[in-house]
């Protein structure tokens, strides 16, 4: 199986007659993700590829049963986005653009929250979420993924992510579902979603968590591993040498003083009873180790 994602998903892309959305929209359906739909109030009824393109969100869902959507729009237009694909009952919304202010985020995550609680958001400023060999959506490369489990992952950084797809690929373990989250203060999608998805797939029978610098976000997933996940657990932390201040690209990834350290999370996650790598070709090597004794 798979978590928030599968070979049913049927994808709108909100920016699909934009360059980017174009390309990795177009990317998306090359690999099997069933782009149904694109979006563009100036060029409804024209298509892009084979894709029709619809004036609304709307529009799009009646026409195709679109249940998911990606936004690839400037930040300034992401929260009306968004609010779009949810009052069309999009269930599950993935934010690719980055610098959306934190206010924006804030303030349609609470709307989100507020008028439509079954809609999932995951972003913004993230890589996507891809079921191997099932449904890619997003930035992610689906080549060097690998579909059958019994891994699953969940990232808050981008880059990490991908070589997270590697390292496992490399050394023959394929994976379930592999979230990147997103690094930004109000992430749609945070660890313990994915940790509690990745609990209840009977397909996941370990995880990969890949954390960063900043926020306490790692901490909390720690104390829910500790408390609630009956699953082996392999976790790394980007940006174990940063100083105090320092940024890791995210605008969640700041330490300040004592908090938000690499050595505290590493801490808690050891705690908790996660292996703990210090480097991502070392979590391919400990999640290997545990794959072997599953």
């Amino acid at each position: 199986m798979s978590i928030f994602v599968d070979e049913t998903t049927r994808v709108v892309y909100q920016g699909l007659t934009g360059s980017a959305g174009r390309f990795y929209g177009l990317r998306n359906r090359a690999y099997g993700t069933l782009v149904v739909a694109g979006t563009n109030p100036k060029r409804a009824g024209e298509d892009v590829e084979g894709i029709p393109v619809f004036a609304t969100v709307g529009d799009a869902r009646s026409a195709t049963g679109a249940t998911a959507s990606c936004i690839f729009v400037p930040a300034p237009g992401v929260e009306s986005a968004v609010m779009e694909a949810a009052e069309a009952g999009i269930e599950f919304i993935v934010v690719i653009t980055e610098g959306v202010p934190a206010k924006d985020e804030a303030r349609f995550f609470s709307r989100l929250q507020r008028d439509h609680p079954k809609t999932r958001l995951l972003g913004p400023n993230c890589p996507g979420i891809i079921s191997p060999g099932k449904c890619n959506i997003g930035i992610t490369a689906g080549e060097i993924a690998t579909g059958g489990g019994p891994v699953g992952i969940v990232s808050r950084s981008g880059t990490l992510t991908y070589q997270a797809l590697y390292e496992l690929t490399q050394k023959g373990i394929g994976q379930t579902t592999c979230v990147g989250i997103g690094g930004d203060p109000v992430p749609g999608t945070n660890f313990i979603d994915c940790l509690e998805a990745f609990q209840r797939d009977p397909d996941t029978k370990a995880i990969m968590m890949i954390g960063e610098i900043g926020g306490s976000e790692e901490e909390k997933a720690a104390d829910f591993i500790k408390h609630e996940l009956t699953k082996p657990v392999v976790a790394y932390i980007a940006g174990v040498t940063a100083p105090a201040g320092r940024k890791m690209g995210h605008a969640g990834a700041i330490i300040s003083g004592s908090s938000g350290t690499a050595g505290a999370k590493m801490d808690a996650l050891r705690a908790a009873g996660a292996h703990v790598a210090l480097n991502p070709t070392e979590a391919g090597d400990l999640m290997a180790q545990v794959v072997a004794h599953l």
